[in-house]
C-alpha cells in the first residue's frame, strides 16, 4: 500500500483487512517521508492485524510508481496485491484473487468494467477515460476490461521477471499489465467494486499522469500489431 497523509484512514483500513482478508499475508505500507502522520497511526493500530505489518521507506524517488516498485522489491510472499489505503478497493475479493494465482494466473485484475463490476463515485472525466481505455484494449485482445485499475494481484516471480520503467503515478499498473500480456503471462480478472474515498485527499494527478497512460495504451496497440 503506497501511503501519504492517510492517518485518518488507517484504523478503518486495518479493520477492513482483518474482516475481509483471511489468507495469510504481510501488510507493507510504503511511505516517502519520515514525518508522514500515517506512520505513527499505523504503529498505534498494528495490533488490529493478525498479519505482520512492515513500514517500507520508498528510496527510489517520490511518487506512487516508485512507492509501488519499492514495495514490490520488499515483498516476501508468493503473490503481491496492490491496495489503496483510502478504502476504495474491493478487499473481500482478495482471497479469490489468490485462488486464481494458485490456479495458474500470473496477473489477476480487479475489474470495474466487466459484468458484475462497479464504480461508485469519482470524477466523471477520469471514470470515462478509464472505461474507454479498459474496454477498448479488451476488444483488441487484452484479457481484462480494466487495465488501468491499480487493484491487481501479481504472481511475484512473474512480476519480477518484467522490466518496469514507470517512475510517475498509477499508470505503472497499466504498464505492468500490457508488458505481462506481451510476455505471454496468463491474465485473469474478477469483478470488483471501486468506491471513491470518503476521507482525505486523492493522490491522483490527471493532468500530470494522463500522457503516461496514453503512452502505455499506444504501446499495447503497437506491440499487438507487431505480433500479428
Amino acid at each position: 500500500m503506497p501511503v501519504r497523509n492517510e492517518a485518518q484512514n488507517v484504523r478503518p483500513l486495518f479493520e477492513a483487512l482483518e474482516r475481509d482478508v483471511r489468507s495469510s499475508a504481510e501488510v507493507l505500507l510504503v511511505y516517502d517521508t519520515d514525518d508522514d502522520p500515517t506512520l505513527a497511526e499505523a504503529q498505534r493500530n498494528a495490533g488490529l492485524l493478525r498479519a505482520e505489518m512492515r513500514l517500507i521507506k520508498n528510496d527510489l524517488g517520490p511518487g506512487p510508481a516508485n512507492a509501488l516498485r519499492a514495495g514490490f522489491k520488499a515483498a516476501k510472499g508468493e503473490a503481491i496485491v496492490v491496495v489503496m489505503a483510502d478504502l476504495s478497493d474491493d478487499l473481500p475479493i482478495v482471497d479469490a484473487m489468490l485462488e486464481r494465482i494458485r490456479g495458474g494466473c500470473d496477473v489477476v485484475c480487479g475489474s470495474r468494467y466487466m459484468h458484475g463490476g462497479k464504480q461508485i463515485g469519482g470524477p466523471l472525466l477520469k471514470r470515462t477515460l478509464s472505461r474507454i481505455a479498459g474496454t477498448s484494449l479488451y476488444w483488441f485482445g487484452l484479457p481484462t476490461h480494466d487495465a488501468t485499475n491499480s487493484f491487481k494481484m501479481y504472481r511475484t516471480a512473474a512480476l519480477r521477471s518484467l522490466t518496469i520503467e514507470g517512475d510517475g503515478g498509477f499508470e505503472i499498473s497499466m504498464e505492468i499489465t500490457v508488458k505481462a500480456w506481451h510476455a505471454g503471462a496468463r491474465i485473469c480478472e474478477l469483478p470488483a467494486t471501486w468506491t471513491d474515498r470518503i476521507a482525505g485527499d486523492s493522490k491522483f494527478r490527471m493532468a500530470k499522469w494522463l500522457p503516461k497512460y496514453f503512452h502505455w495504451y499506444f504501446y499495447a496497440l503497437r506491440r499487438r500489431q507487431d505480433s500479428q
